[in-house]
């Protein structure tokens, strides 16, 4: 049986090559995770109101949807099959999480996000991920 290897996406152009990464190094079971952060909701009803969080809910229906799409698009071109999961949760915390829970041999992930605050964000995911993980972690630029 071969590894198990967690791939942390959000769609961003760092992710995108980390899931292509994890599509062309390994033959193995390649996992595509998205984590929705309950906390993004929380601060737009704390600025802007209820409304604006419930819409912010229905935008991130959309936007993991398009994440998985995006997955999908990439494992097609490189005539593979993943599997999606998403969960809710902060993000390194999901993803160390899971990794623990679910017998996750590698991880391959990006060193950054989304561009602006959110790629000071999650930066921190990679490196707290790297500084963590019980398994061997592949940081793609």
């Amino acid at each position: 049986m071969g590894e198990r290897v967690l791939v942390p996406f959000d769609g961003s152009p760092l992710s995108q090559r980390a899931l292509e990464h994890a599509l062309t190094t390994y033959d193995d079971d390649v996992l595509v995770f998205y984590v929705v952060d309950p906390l993004l909701a929380v601060y737009e009803a704390e600025t802007k109101g209820l409304a604006a969080a419930e819409a912010w809910s229905e935008e991130m229906a959309e936007v993991t949807a398009d994440v998985r799409a995006a997955a999908r698009e990439i494992a097609d071109a490189h005539d593979a099959a993943v599997t999606t999961e998403v969960v809710t949760g902060r993000p390194a915390r999901a993803i160390l999480a899971y990794v623990a829970d679910h017998a996750i041999d590698h991880v391959v992930m990006g060193s950054h996000g989304r561009s602006g605050i959110s790629r000071l964000v999650l930066g921190s995911v990679a490196e707290q991920v790297m500084r963590q993980s019980p398994v061997p972690v592949t940081i793609v630029r």
